[in-house]
């Protein structure tokens, strides 16, 4: 007997927290988002792209046996737990000595059809020509799979009458979409992603989402990853449904949760008649031309079309997601990269060296903001389960230590005070002059003089920045802890850092932002923060003194601006010659019509010494400690900015 045709469908879309090669914890987590669609009445479901294997699998997709085991997990786990839905699930597929990033089209317990990306991003922190082959338009083969025979390539699908396409996260975001070819065609197209997060995207990724449901004239389903996948890139999730270019469902963004579920109820009449009104009369795109229609009749009977319920955690009303300000989205996005990296890397907590500057005092508060958001989210035996904690009061989650020199202020000190019993951490206090003297003294006896400042300047800096490593790296050794460093990104570009000091640890948060947006996040967090444990008046004692490393005698008064630049002049620099690849003079012009307080020539002496000191410590970058991705661009080696040890000018 032939199926029903539909004329109205639930759609959901999922967000889930994956690992790379976590392949028994994928699935069952895939299975749990499936599970929680169908109690909701789903009948499609988009799930995240390459969630089977994890988006961030890197050289490991060219182990052979990853895609024939992922294939198998398909067969034999996703396509049985299909029944009664139809669900888009990631995964790689390799064929013929070629890997393709796929989506696999599931419905009723069987393969309808497995789509291939047409377009891979090269640009950013994406590499995936590297690993993958993009798939051509309109093509499509068969394959074999367990004895059946699997459409592959590029298709569209009938359900039951309803009409889907897929586009795969880039897809979406290049001039001509991918799925235009079939927007005459499908009444719903699927957007399985993997869009990392940075500092206002999710505003960018909206508009794409609704202007395409209206573009198209669909009903547009977006789902994403969320958490620190594979340790450096933060997805914030966000699923999305869209129709004629209103957001019709929003899923949350930054949760802490294993994943999320949107659902919108999809009025296939409301599309078609849109179709009819808006095609234009010298639009040839009226079907689906050469592309290939994967025709199934699927038992969706179980499914029930009454008005959404409000289940817990798992559907959102279109108001959920509020507009998030810079330094919201970096609090949230921070939070859920700590969370994920501590309970990923299996440690017992942080530990940092709490100096009293601006940039220990932001890691030592974003860990706090962590711990309260996660809480106020899981709750606190989902938190212990999640993080591997020993006990709901976690008294030193992070445990900080000041380490003082002759050099260090008591006003640094006060601060660091301060912001430890502001964010409960654990505090210890340190006087590391007498290893300094120590090896001052042994380097002076080698050398057969005394060392000065005159002469030995860099060494008798660095060298207090590298006694305190030691017993930092001591202390979070003996109770499992990571050891968090504090470089930011402007002093990672010019390597105003100490290799085996400063910049010692397992983790760099920061070193993904900007000093000047950490000042300006400082500043709010210490003021007008109203989320997790609010605002925290301890950074204003830091904020009154200016930015300083504490490494040469008071009466040299040094701050960092004095060292390098302003950091405001830094960051645009930066962004010229790292981003943009400007020239040394389109730079100059840039900078000077940004800052009319400050003359041509000072401005040239910044970028010459930007310049220099870029290229002389590449070597130090790629020693960095792994960082989060959190504005638009980095100068990580790893998976931003690659850049040679030696260069010459220009």
């Amino acid at each position: 007997m032939e199926t029903k045709k539909l004329k109205s469908v639930r759609i959901g879309a999922a967000t889930l927290n994956q690992t790379p090669l976590d392949l028994e914890g994928n699935t069952l987590r895939i299975l749990g988002a499936i599970g929680n669609a169908r109690a909701a009445g789903v009948q499609v479901l988009v799930l995240p792209e390459l969630s089977l294997s994890g988006y961030g699998c890197e050289d490991a997709f060219f182990r052979p046996d990853l895609a024939t085991r992922v294939l198998e997990i398909l067969t034999t786990r996703i396509v049985p737990a299909s029944k009664s839905l139809v669900c888009a699930v990631g995964l790689p597929v390799a064929i013929e000595g070629d890997l393709y990033n796929a989506v696999a089209v599931v419905a009723d317990g069987r393969i309808l059809g497995i789509n291939a990306k047409r377009r891979l991003p090269r640009d950013g922190v994406h590499y995936e020509p590297r690993w993958f082959r993009p798939w051509a338009d309109g093509r499509s083969i068969d394959l074999e799979v367990d004895g059946a025979t699997i459409p592959f390539g590029d298709l569209v699908y009938d359900v039951n009458g309803v009409r889907i396409a897929l586009e795969i996260c880039e897809e979406a975001w290049g001039a001509v979409p991918a799925a235009a070819a079939a927007a005459g065609f499908a009444d719903i197209i699927l957007n399985p992603s993997a869009s990392h997060f940075s500092l206002g995207k999710y505003a960018m990724r909206e508009n794409l989402v609704a202007n395409n449901s209206r573009s198209y004239g669909v009903y547009y389903a977006y789902s994403n990853l969320v958490g620190l996948e594979a340790g450096r890139i933060i997805y914030d999730g966000g699923a999305m449904i869209a129709c004629d270019g209103k957001i019709t469902g929003r899923g949350r963004r930054f949760s802490f949760a294993d994943g999320d579920l949107v659902a919108s109820d999809a009025n296939l009449d409301v599309v078609r008649s849109s179709k009819m009104r808006k095609r234009s009369y010298a639009d040839s795109n009226n079907g689906p031309g050469s592309l290939r229609i994967i025709k199934a009749s699927v038992d969706l009977s179980g499914q029930s079309l009454d008005p959404l319920s409000p289940l817990s955690q798992v559907l959102h009303p279109l108001s959920h997601q509020e507009v998030m300000i810079a330094e919201e989205e970096f609090l949230r996005a921070s939070a859920l990269g700590l969370f994920d990296y501590l309970r990923k890397s299996k440690t017992r907590g942080f530990a940092l060296s709490l100096s009293g500057g601006c940039d220990s005092a932001v890691c030592a508060v974003l860990v706090a903001q962590m711990r309260h958001l996660a809480l106020a989210e899981l709750g606190e035996d989902e938190f212990l389960r999640r993080s591997g904690l020993d006990d709901a009061a976690m008294p030193e989650i992070l445990l900080c230590a000041w380490q003082g020199t002759s050099q260090s202020g008591s006003k640094t000190h006060e601060a660091a005070r301060g912001i430890a019993a502001a964010t409960a951490s654990g505090f210890v206090e340190l006087n590391v002059q007498p290893a300094v003297d120590f090896y001052v003294g042994e380097a002076g006896r080698i050398a057969g003089r005394k060392l000065d400042w005159q002469h030995d300047d860099l060494a008798l800096q660095n060298i207090q920045a590298r006694a305190r490593a030691p017993m930092i790296w001591l202390l979070a050794n003996m109770e499992g802890r990571l050891l968090i460093t504090t470089a930011n990104r402007s002093e990672a570009a010019v390597g105003y850092t100490t290799m085996d000091g400063d910049a010692a640890g397992g983790l760099a948060p920061l070193a993904g932002i900007d000093k000047a947006f950490l000042l300006r996040w400082a500043s709010w967090a210490a003021k007008n923060c109203t989320i997790g444990m609010g605002a925290v008046p301890a950074l204003n004692a830091v904020l009154q003194q200016p930015p300083t490393a504490e490494l040469r005698p008071a009466a040299a008064q040094q701050t960092d601006e004095g060292d390098l630049m302003p950091y405001s002049v830094m960051t645009l620099i930066e962004g010229c010659r790292v981003r943009d690849k400007l020239g040394v003079p389109e730079t100059v012009a840039t900078v000077v019509n940004a800052f009319s307080g400050h003359s041509r020539s000072e401005i040239e002496v910044w970028v010459t010494r930007f310049d220099r000191m870029w290229r002389m410590t590449q070597w130090k970058r790629e020693r960095l400690a792994p960082s989060f991705h959190l504005d638009d661009f980095s100068v990580d080696p790893k998976t931003f900015c690659r850049f040679p040890i030696f260069s010459g000018e220009g």
